[in-house]
């Protein structure tokens, strides 16, 4: 991922991000955490690398918007454990099951709201 990665949701990316309530935001992430495993399983790394791309553009759009440190922190958090369990060494021991569970309840809460 270089200075001029090119942006996957740029609608999302000239406003429209932020005026999504968080628990949307998150599970949009969480969509793109789910296909890029989807496509791990059926052994297709180049389309789960970009699942994941997109993944961390939402979530630096996400930490942009933040306006509260523990909120901030969090998501901050997540995606240093999911760039450990794509790119690293899976330091933090992540599962796919831990992956989905975690984003599973946004995708509840999310629906839930509407």
């Amino acid at each position: 991922m270089g200075a001029k990665m090119r942006l996957q949701h740029k609608g999302l990316a000239l406003g429209r991000w932020n005026q999504m309530p968080f628990l949307e935001q998150m599970a949009n992430i969480g969509s793109e955490i789910s296909r890029s495993l989807n496509w791990l399983k059926k052994g297709n790394n180049e389309y789960s690398q970009k699942a994941v791309c997109r993944a961390l553009e939402l979530i630096d759009m996400t930490l942009a918007s933040v306006k509260t440190f523990p909120r901030y922190k969090e998501i901050a958090r997540v995606r240093e454990a999911i760039v450990d369990y794509f790119y690293g060494k899976n330091e933090f021991s992540s599962t796919e099951v831990l992956w989905r569970k975690y984003f599973d309840h946004f995708n509840y809460a999310a629906r839930r709201n509407h």
